[in-house]
Order: structure tokens, then sequence, then C-alpha cells
């Protein structure tokens, strides 16, 4: 079985942020990842990691101003400064949480905007976050993200992802490669990760319709466990779902081995 990390941004909702790690170990798991650690101080952070034995999987750069919408500003020509304080800041916040691999959210395309333009100015932003990264020990991540869920997000596809990675020829740069996004825009799951897998330092999951936990939908989630021991995944996959009843409800796919592997 893949070594799952619970998406603590997603999962416990039930208890306030900070009491999720004790709740994740309880449940079995070992790591943890959330969209971001800004609101909080990093001491306690890295307390809460400690006291429950968890390892630090995997956060986000800073993505502008979630509640107004932005997700992400790697794309933007006029938040270059943004973005390089936010790599910044990031790099701070993982090092003190030991976590070795950020994911950028690249934004949405302003509807006036030049691709082009947009292209250019995250070729060059992900060349600067890779190796400030690098120089740190961190890898740099981007992912790409259905459009149905996010209007206009400018990365969506692996095809898209590759290119950008080609683009910016950097050894630091992988794709974090979300099942249920990628399900929706593009299929083909098994052979997709495969054929990626070098290029693949993270994974995460959640069903589809819905984006709840696995089990709930179409995606054969046995199969495709099955798959990534075959292949040789050996890095982490988050649980970014959305419990369809409570989060302990929920995770009968785990712990009773309703998807496990066939020994």
């Amino acid at each position: 079985m893949p070594r799952f990390a619970a998406n603590l941004t997603m999962l416990f909702n039930e208890l306030p942020f900070i009491d999720r790690f004790a709740a994740a170990k309880a449940a079995g798991f070992s790591g943890v990842e959330y969209l971001f650690p800004y609101d909080f101080d990093k001491a306690e952070l890295r307390e809460q990691l400690a006291r429950h034995g968890l390892t630090q999987v995997l956060h986000n750069l800073p993505a502008g101003n979630w509640a107004a919408g932005e997700r992400g500003i790697a794309i933007l020509p006029d938040r270059v400064d943004d973005f390089r304080d936010g790599v910044r800041r990031a790099i701070e916040y993982a090092k003190a949480l030991d976590c070795r691999q950020l994911n950028c959210l690249v934004g949405i395309a302003p509807d006036d905007a030049d691709p082009r333009e947009l292209n250019q100015v995250l070729v060059r932003n992900l060349r600067f976050a890779a190796t400030a990264l690098k120089a740190q020990g961190i890898k740099l991540l981007i992912e790409p993200i259905n459009t149905l869920d996010i209007p206009g997000f400018f990365l969506s596809r692996t095809a898209q992802a590759l290119q950008l990675i080609s683009d910016v020829e950097s050894d630091n740069l992988f794709v974090q490669y979300d099942i249920y996004h990628m399900q929706i825009m593009e299929g083909d799951l098994a052979r997709n990760m495969q054929k990626h897998l070098a290029r693949i330092a993270h994974i995460q999951l959640a069903d589809n319709p819905g984006r709840h936990e696995p089990g709930t939908g179409e995606i054969n989630y046995a199969f495709l466990f099955r798959h990534l021991d075959a292949i040789g995944y050996a890095g982490w996959v988050g649980c970014e779902y959305k419990p369809r009843a409570g989060t302990v409800e929920g995770l009968g796919w785990l712990m009773d081995g309703t998807l496990a592997p066939a020994s």
C-alpha cells in the first residue's frame, strides 16, 4: 500500500485546526499536509508534529488572497515581487517544519490577459523558486487542477506541467499529480502516472464525482493502489478529499482494508 498523508485542510474539519494533528495520528496517519501554514506560529506547528510523531509532507507557497478568490499569483506580471516574497516565507516555514516539498498553485488567468505573457512570467517565477528551494534541499512542485472546480486555472493538464518543467530547465521542479483533478481533465490515470513517474514527486487523491473518499465514485482505487506499488512509486499520497459524512466515519477504505491491494 502507498503511504497516506492526511490533508488537514479537508479532513478532521470537525475539530479546530491544531487539534487535527492528534486526530490524524489516532486515525493511523503518519504524515500530514495542508494548504497553508502561514496563519499559525511555526513553533506551534512544529510542536504538534513532534508530539504526535508526524511527518510534514507538503504545504503550498503563499497563493495570494484566498478569501478573495485568488488561487495563486505565479502567472501574474504585477505580482512578481509578492511571489518572490512568498517563496522566502515558504522556505522559512518548510525549514522549521522539516517539510521537503512545496507546491506552487500557479493561479487563475485574468480574462483579458495574453496567455503567452502569463506563461513567460510563470517560467521566470518557477525558475526563481526552483533555484531558491534547491539551495535548501526542498523540491518545488506544480499541480494541474481541473477547470470545472476552478474555471480559468492556468495549469490544467499533465502535458502542460511537463512542458513547464522543460521550459524552466531545472532538475528541482516536479509534478504534483492529483488523481481527482486529472480524472476530470484527461483520464488514463494508470498509464499517465507510470509514463511520467520520474517527474511525479507527490500524488493526491479524491473520488469523482463529489471529491469524496475513495470508494464513493467512479475511480477504481483498489486497482490504482496496486498499480502504484507495481510501478515503484515511493512518495506519499495525500488524502485531499471532502468526507461525505464525518472524517473518521469515512476512513473505512483505509482502516478496514476495503480498498487494500490483494495479497
